[in-house]
């Protein structure tokens, strides 16, 4: 148990039958409320049986005749007693609710000051804001009203679909310099970013997060917000740009500026990419590129690896919300087939496709043997 409270929200272990159902319940609130994350519940194998079979085997002597086989059969009786008593009492099973920390309306208000007096904002949408409550769609008309440049990362890819006007990819560094305004919307400041120090001096800085670690995550070192809200990213968004109203005056030009040098950016790689390798072997770039012409619309792809994925994240093109699912920023390899198996029983019909990197391939290429005797 000591081992996985550093790592989890959330770490309990069942002792009696009729703890099973609350503390699964608690289990659950904590794994979706604030930022969501993991959850550890044990449970022992005294605790998995059935009655008869624990009574059976438990260990009472029926025909005890000291005092110490007798206090020790009294000692068996409480313990199943203790182990099994209410077991069968009728529980509520219903969830419990969540904990989802909200904006505060002078936050918002504070937020659309700033992004009405920018010239040049810049947004980058992390995985939180594809969480709920905010459907996805009702997010991308929040975006659209904003209508400031977006840079994706994490599970926000596909947010915008293939080829939004709004979307940047290649030529984020040049924003962040140049911008006025840098809204960090679930984007935490950690090494992706360098830690903040591709942030702008110069720029106005907002910052939302669910967690406060991640909100200020190497804050005062490398960077400094102006606005720094522990609230629901998308919530914050759509408030936002429901305070602006529709007579908000977009920066269009700013956008056709970074479109441009998106586009000439976009053109070089496109070089790259055709280029054969000296040594003959299969020229990566090229073949996500490939990929990304012929990827359907509904399909779901699970990225699992390093640098392999890492161009993969440049170069393919989800389609849609929630169509890219990869290990995060600590690079754990190897749950492709998780995810892969867990996307096709959701959606059966739906295309699922594995961007998958040699370490991944090495942590869990004998996961194929499982699909093969479990298909």
């Amino acid at each position: 148990m000591v081992l996985f409270r550093p790592l989890c929200k959330y770490v309990a272990r069942v002792e009696r039958l009729r703890d099973i159902v609350p503390t699964v319940r608690e289990a659950i609130k904590a794994a979706k409320s604030g930022c969501p994350g993991p959850v550890f519940v044990e449970f022992p194998v005294d605790v998995l049986y059935p009655y008869e079979l624990v009574v059976k085997e438990i260990g009472f002597n029926p025909n005890a005749k000291g005092f110490i086989q007798k206090a020790l059969n009294f000692y068996l009786r409480c313990h199943v007693s203790r182990q099994f008593g209410n077991a069968w009492l009728q529980q509520t099973i219903t969830p419990l609710p969540t904990n989802v920390p909200m904006p505060k309306s002078e936050q918002i208000q504070e937020i659309v000051q700033l992004v009405k007096s920018a010239k040049r904002p810049v947004l980058l949408i992390g995985s939180q804001a594809t969480l709920p409550p905010v459907k996805p769609s009702d997010l991308v008309k929040a975006v659209e009203a904003l209508g400031c440049p977006v840079f994706l990362g994490g599970m926000a890819r596909g947010l915008l679909g293939k080829d939004h006007p709004l979307q940047m990819r290649q030529v984020r560094k040049d924003a962040l310099k140049d911008a006025d305004l840098t809204i960090l919307a679930g984007t935490v400041c950690d090494f992706r970013l360098s830690y903040g120090r591709t942030l702008s001096k110069k720029s106005k800085i907002v910052a939302l997060n669910r967690n406060y670690s991640q909100l200020t995550k190497n804050e005062k070192a490398f960077w400094n917000s102006n606005v720094s809200v522990q609230a629901d990213v998308a919530t914050s968004l759509v408030q936002v740009a429901n305070s602006l109203g529709s007579n908000h005056s977009k920066p269009t030009e700013w956008v056709k500026t970074l479109r441009e040098k998106d586009d000439e950016k976009e053109a070089a790689n496109a070089k790259k990419m055709e280029q054969k390798l000296s040594n003959g072997f299969l020229n990566p770039l090229n073949f996500l590129k490939t990929l990304d012409q012929s990827l359907p619309d509904d399909a779901i792809l699970v990225a699992d690896g390093g640098d392999f994925v890492g161009s993969a994240a440049y170069i393919v093109r989800p389609r849609g919300p929630l169509q890219w699912l990869d290990p995060g920023a600590f690079g754990t390899l190897g749950v492709w087939w998780r995810f892969c198996s867990r996307c096709q029983t959701v959606y059966p019909k739906r295309p699922v496709y594995i961007i998958w990197g040699d370490g991944s391939c090495g942590y869990s290429l004998m996961e194929y043997d499982t699909f093969a005797r479990h298909k």
